[in-house]
């Protein structure tokens, strides 16, 4: 555990509660008359929960306390939270031969006395644990109850002890914005942003901003969650000597941190990758929010990019920088694949955000790398529930015109 990070007692998870250093534990929202509470336990405290190591062995123990004070009795989707959750007693037999006699059947009760139950009577509180694959420092948990005809997903941003991530950072984002937008109006001004994101003092040119979300911030913590994303560390030397440590052993490093781009006179509010089996190799996405709503719901300016190699440079105060792929439209349609996939999607279109750059005419980023795009600009309406394919609708703005691949193709494939 990190030295002057303090934990809280877990007697005491039931309420929002901060250390007052920014650090997080609990957190609860309550919605038809249905409260939930949630909290990742540390390595320390799950080791005196369980009795047992249940980091050495992957494992991540969610606290949760469900408070049903609806008319009516309520399930709790276990397989939502994380569909490869350990069940009490596969988790107790990860620890064999730690106790004698009977104490292997103690062990497995320990735990099953533990597990948070599904079923949730009207009028009831209940309190347990979910064990899930393990997560440094922290993850995006939503929690699904159902029950009297409707559904409800509650999400957290929860975290650990030992980590400290960029999402912490999003209230004084929301400070900014100063309008509220109707779609029409959101499209012109989507078309009138700069095309790419620029350096501190706004001098050079980055990556191009790319894609737009619409929809709360916990919305889109979810979504972009469930298709994969992992939320990143903020930059410090700890962090920067572990991602240069990363690099040169060519192991993965799932919340490394990304530099910082800038864009409404800020650098990047939150950040997430999708990591790959080398910190070489990842998916990223800085997000800003921007300083206007579009029908009362945030928005969120973003890039993203794919990284396919590390090089030195001079540009960057760490002396490396990632190599992005550069046919940069390729990481744009993945995520609107990947939301689609997960039904995640109620509206998307394009706009117009740059002239193309063709193959024999790219751009570059700050450090250099060359991109080439249709220069067209994503923007997605995240959906409050699943959607099927059939339901979602397309903006019909503007056209996109060839593929990511067909745009960097010297001919037509086709037959």
């Amino acid at each position: 555990m990190r030295s002057g990070v303090r934990t809280t007692p877990l007697e005491d998870l039931g309420t929002v509660l901060s250390t007052g250093d920014g650090n997080i534990r609990a957190q609860s929202k309550t919605r038809d008359r249905i409260t939930v509470s949630a909290a990742l336990l540390s390595d320390a405290e799950a080791r005196d929960r369980y009795g047992v190591n249940l980091a050495k062995k992957g494992i991540q123990a969610v606290w949760l306390r469900v408070s049903n004070k609806s008319p009516h009795e309520q399930w709790m989707l276990t397989a939502h939270i994380d569909p490869d959750y350990y069940t009490p007693d596969e988790a107790a037999r990860q620890f064999p031969g730690l106790l004698p006699g009977n104490g292997a059947k103690d062990r497995q009760q320990k735990f099953r006395d533990l597990a948070m139950r599904s079923r949730l009577e009207s009028g009831k509180t209940y309190e347990g644990h979910v064990l899930i694959p393990r997560s440094e420092g922290g993850r995006f948990i939503e929690v699904t109850i159902n029950g009297g005809g409707r559904e409800r997903r509650f999400g957290f941003p929860l975290r650990t002890p030992d980590g400290h991530f960029d999402f912490e950072k999003m209230d004084s984002a929301a400070e900014k914005v100063t309008v509220n937008l109707t779609r029409p109006q959101l499209r012109t001004r989507l078309t009138q942003l700069p095309a790419t994101t620029v350096n501190a003092d706004g001098s050079a040119n980055g990556d191009p901003l790319n894609v737009v979300i619409v929809g709360e911030a916990s919305q889109m913590m979810a979504a972009l969650s469930e298709c994969g994303w992992s939320f990143t560390h903020r930059i410090d030397w700890t962090t920067v000597r572990r991602e240069i440590a990363a690099a040169l052993r060519g192991k993965p490093y799932r919340t490394a941190p990304v530099s910082s781009l800038y864009v409404f006179g800020r650098s990047q509010d939150l950040s997430f990758q999708r990591s790959r089996l080398s910190i070489s190799q990842r998916s990223h996405m800085r997000l800003w929010q921007a300083p206007y709503t579009v029908e009362g719901r945030p928005v969120w300016v973003g890039q993203v990019s794919r990284d396919i190699g590390i090089k030195l440079t001079t540009k960057s105060p760490t002396f490396t920088t990632h190599v992005i792929d550069p046919m940069v439209d390729e990481a744009r349609q993945f995520v609107l694949e990947s939301l689609l996939y997960r039904f995640r999607i109620r509206h998307f279109g394009f706009v117009r955000a740059s002239p193309p750059a063709p193959p024999e005419s790219p751009r570059h980023n700050l450090t250099g790398d060359p991109y080439v795009t249709d220069g067209m600009r994503l923007i997605v309406f995240l959906a409050s529930g699943p959607v099927s394919a059939g339901e979602v609708r397309d903006l019909g703005w503007e056209k996109t015109g060839k593929g990511p691949i067909e745009f960097g193709q010297s001919r037509d494939t086709g037959r």
